[in-house]
């Protein structure tokens, strides 16, 4: 469905492109305004198709964090995940994904300390805190941790170069302990993944039941 919207508005789109080439000079602020309008629909598409996703995404990781810590914070912490990457290039899982392979080990605790000294759920570096703004104490602070990591992770994807898995391999550092760290998030990317597909599932099984009540 999300690709049949997009096509279409694309479709939509290279049509009229294609028909103004055939019209009149005088016709030419008509047809531009609507390619504006045009444009418009596609982005408010886009925009639509995105926040489904990341709302699906977010239940997904509610799911999983809660594995690893109590539902309540469960709950919290996949909310963060949602409010802070919204307006930026991420989605919920990048961040949902950091954070498990941080301190998924940990049950997820603000109070997290690694050997090296990184601290809260998102393991930010007291250096790197204060580069974003923060003090060391305020990594314990969930909502701030959570901003903090979205610009450390913005920061390395300019590292990368656009590169989002080698951004978030650098998130870590480099060396074996980075080489480590990526095989766990990926590991705990594909345990998201299969939780939205769980929850597709049992949405499909409501479907069906509805269905067979209706006929």
């Amino acid at each position: 469905m999300k690709k049949t919207l997009i096509i279409f508005a694309v479709t939509v789109v290279l049509s009229t492109v294609c028909n103004s080439q055939q019209l009149p000079q005088a016709k030419t602020q008509s047809v531009a305004r609507e390619s504006e309008i045009i444009n418009e629909i596609r982005t408010e598409i886009v925009n639509g198709i995105n926040v489904l996703e990341r709302k699906r995404q977010v239940s997904a990781i509610e799911s999983a964090f809660s594995r690893y810590t109590l539902p309540q914070r469960a709950h919290l912490l996949a909310q963060l995940c949602y409010q802070k990457t919204l307006g930026t290039l991420f989605m919920p899982m990048d961040l949902a994904e950091i954070a498990l392979a941080e301190t998924g080990g940990h049950g997820l605790s603000a109070k997290a300390v690694s050997v090296k000294g990184a601290l809260g759920v998102w393991q930010l570096m007291p250096f790197r805190a204060k580069s974003h703004g923060f003090s060391p104490d305020e990594m314990e602070n969930d909502e701030k941790c959570a901003y903090a990591a979205v610009r450390e992770l913005s920061s390395k994807l300019l590292m990368a170069r656009g590169n989002m898995s080698l951004a978030k391999k650098l998130y870590c550092g480099v060396g074996p302990d980075a080489d480590a760290y990526e095989a766990r998030r990926r590991q705990f990317r594909r345990e998201i993944m299969r939780e939205m597909d769980n929850a597709e599932l049992k949405r499909a099984e409501i479907v069906q039941k509805e269905i067979a009540r209706s006929s």
